[in-house]
């Protein structure tokens, strides 16, 4: 199922996501909605896990050092590359889409186990 929506974006956005079109062959709206589902997370699985502040010490401190499996992370790097050379079949870039989603909320999650290890003061801030 999908929603159809109406949106202004700034020219430059546009002349981005033309160019991409392009590239990869396909329309601007397939590759407007494909950005907007890599960059938005699946929250779910965020909204029903333990919250981060019941997390003991340990588990705040494994939550800050969180890494994305190394197989994961060469398929994703794979797909990444032939995004890049415009070779992604469209059952790959479904796989795509699905990789960058757990990419992204899994450094959602090591992001916020960082910030409540910073707040405890089990680690140092991160300078500029």
């Amino acid at each position: 199922m999908s929603t159809q929506i109406t949106i202004s974006l700034p020219d430059e956005t546009y002349r981005r996501a033309k160019k991409l079109a392009q590239l990869t062959r396909r329309d601007v709206a397939t590759v407007m909605a494909d950005t907007l589902s890599l960059s938005l997370p699946e929250l779910d699985v965020a909204m029903t896990s333990t919250a981060v502040a019941d997390l003991s010490n340990e588990e705040v401190l494994a939550l800050a050092d969180l890494q994305m499996d190394a197989t994961d992370d060469r398929k994703l790097s794979h797909l990444l590359d032939k995004q890049q050379a415009g070779t992604l079949t469209e059952t790959e870039r479904l796989e795509l889409i699905r990789h960058m989603q757990l990419y992204q909320s899994s450094l959602l999650q090591k992001a916020e186990g960082l910030a409540k290890a910073v707040q405890r003061g089990l680690r140092e801030p991160m300078t500029a």
